[in-house]
């Protein structure tokens, strides 16, 4: 089988269609129907359900595509690699990214790099902690952001820690009126989220033996604020989430001071393209800056050497 067919695999499974997945190589529809039929035909068995509503892979197709993922993206390493060489600065870097980042950080980031490389291709996808580690691990993205807190077997190199605040109701009273110990949340009821999003708050909770009691459960930064608004509870945010968002709510540090530590990870360091290279060494220095804007919070963080 060829390079192009493996492209047309990947496109006709993004897409779930062939017509589409003609449209985004720029071929005919049965140039791509044409090429399945043939890698079917080598294979020896079917890649996709072919159906009125479009196509979806068989699981034979789904036990390929990975490796043919990892195909394809060998193939832009060499292509990257030899334009390197040359002096040309072109290729693709696909980032993954939680909420707070893919707010605060990711607009800034991207467009500085643009500004050094502007002949590289962007992609951004935002999702969970574990959304984030599967496409790293599937190669859907280059880079990732993760919370120390949600690594599993990926090695994350730390960059930024981000201080923990408690959210509360407008009017909410504390003991000391400049921050909220964990020992007062312990009487209060919590609005939270999934732990694939929250790693870091439940290992804040269970740090201090602080038993939630929630009276909702919700899914994003925004809904989570408003919900705390509306008078549902308390909750526990990075700082990050609330330079970006605002609500009729009063916000407390948290003493002594809590943060989650976060980063980036790759599948290979080794076998980074120039591109993806670049740009990790971009948000790191991206990272410094931030850090040197609050340095009492990044007092003793000491980064992994760099990639």
């Amino acid at each position: 089988m060829t390079l192009l067919e493996y492209r047309i695999f990947h496109t006709v499974t993004e897409q779930g269609s062939f017509a589409r997945a003609a449209q985004a190589l720029h071929l005919t529809p049965s140039a791509i129907s044409h090429a399945v039929s043939s890698m079917e035909e080598a294979c020896g068995f079917s890649l996709f359900v072919r159906g009125k509503s479009g196509v979806s892979l068989t699981r034979n197709g789904e036990a390929l595509y990975t490796a043919i993922r990892q195909v394809l993206a060998a193939d832009e390493t060499l292509s990257q690699m030899i334009g390197e060489i040359k002096g040309v600065q072109r290729g693709k870097v696909r980032i993954g990214a939680f909420n707070s980042v893919c707010v605060a950080w990711i607009p800034q980031i991207v467009a500085g790099y643009r500004q050094l490389y502007p002949g590289v291709e962007i992609e951004i996808s935002q999702g969970t902690y574990d959304d984030v580690i599967s496409w790293i691990k599937n190669g859907v993205v280059d880079i990732g952001f993760l919370s120390t807190e949600s690594t599993r077997e990926l090695t994350v190199r730390p960059l930024y820690r981000d201080r923990l605040m408690c959210v509360t109701p407008k009017g909410f009273r504390t003991r000391n009126p400049a921050f909220i110990t964990p020992d007062e949340m312990k009487a209060q009821t919590f609005v939270v989220q999934g732990d694939a999003t929250d790693a870091d708050v439940q290992a804040f909770l269970a740090k201090y033996h602080i038993n939630v009691r929630a009276s909702c459960r919700v899914v994003d930064d925004l809904s989570t604020i408003a919900m705390v608004e509306g008078g549902f509870g308390i909750c526990i945010m990075p700082n990050l989430i609330l330079e970006r968002s605002h609500g009729d709510v009063d916000v407390y540090p948290i003493e002594p001071m809590e943060y989650r530590e976060f980063g980036i990870a790759v599948l290979n360091p080794q076998m980074m393209p120039p591109a993806v290279r670049q740009m990790a060494a971009h948000i790191e220095a991206f990272a410094a800056k931030r850090r040197s804007e609050a340095p009492d919070t990044h007092a003793g963080l000491k980064p992994g050497e760099s990639f």
